[in-house]
């Protein structure tokens, strides 16, 4: 008799277990949830603690840092990634950046700065000018293995990428024959020859078709060359 109550209170033990566990397991995994989200989101233990830079060639990472101004301290998963990407993307250097959280402590800002394919002259002054037609940075003494470009006054953007793409454009023949190029307009563009003489190039569309035209072109003696219509080009 004294074994089969003990055989019933097990059984009646084993019932009220399976009942029970679950709202055990649901307890648990509320308790680790809720640590989870302020061990990562409230306390200090994943805090920000370092800025990691990568990707700079003339910038400096400490410049990067001051521009970034990301916040020291607070937890890292909190942290604004969009905002700090946003300042980085100020430096006129910069081309592009993303911003990352790097477990556990650190933030990380990887950027792609421009890579000029030109000097631009404007009032004077030297600038870097990329593909694009973005003017960044400045020079006291343009740097040779650089294109020369001029633009007249009030020239805009447009006009200057579209000089960018001429330059980046020309190979390797007749760009070492090129002082510099004068950007007047969209498709007013001039090649001014080491030697003195001239090219009207006109826009950037068909530079391929036009560079080749014009190696042959440079056989005649002449002192300005039309290459802006590849298909009839013309000299004098």
């Amino acid at each position: 008799m004294a074994d089969a109550r003990k055989r019933f209170a097990r059984r009646q033990w084993a019932r009220r277990w399976l009942t029970w566990r679950y709202v055990v397991a649901v307890v648990l995994l509320l308790a680790v949830s809720i640590g989870g989200v302020y061990l990562v989101f409230f306390s200090t233990t994943l805090s920000v603690q370092g800025v990691e830079v990568t990707g700079t060639k003339t910038l400096s990472e400490q410049k990067v840092r001051e521009v970034a101004d990301v916040p020291t301290g607070g937890p890292l998963a909190t942290v604004d990634l969009d905002t700090i990407a946003y300042r980085v993307r100020s430096l006129a250097v910069v081309e592009s950046a993303e911003v990352s959280r790097k477990w556990p402590h650190d933030v990380l800002i990887q950027i792609v700065e421009r890579t000029p394919v030109a000097v631009v002259e404007i009032a004077g002054q030297l600038h870097s000018l990329d593909e694009e037609g973005k003017v960044f940075g400045s020079y006291d003494r343009a740097p040779q293995g650089l294109p020369h470009v001029r633009a007249d006054a009030g020239v805009d953007s447009d006009a200057l990428a579209e000089g960018a793409r001429v330059v980046a454009a020309l190979p390797d023949d007749i760009s070492t024959r090129v002082d510099f190029a004068e950007v007047h307009s969209v498709d007013e563009i001039t090649l001014r020859l080491r030697d003195g003489r001239e090219v009207l190039w006109g826009s950037a569309e068909q530079s391929d078709e036009k560079a080749e035209v014009l190696v042959a072109l440079l056989r005649n003696d002449a002192q300005t060359y039309d290459v802006s219509v590849p298909g009839f080009p013309t000299f004098r």
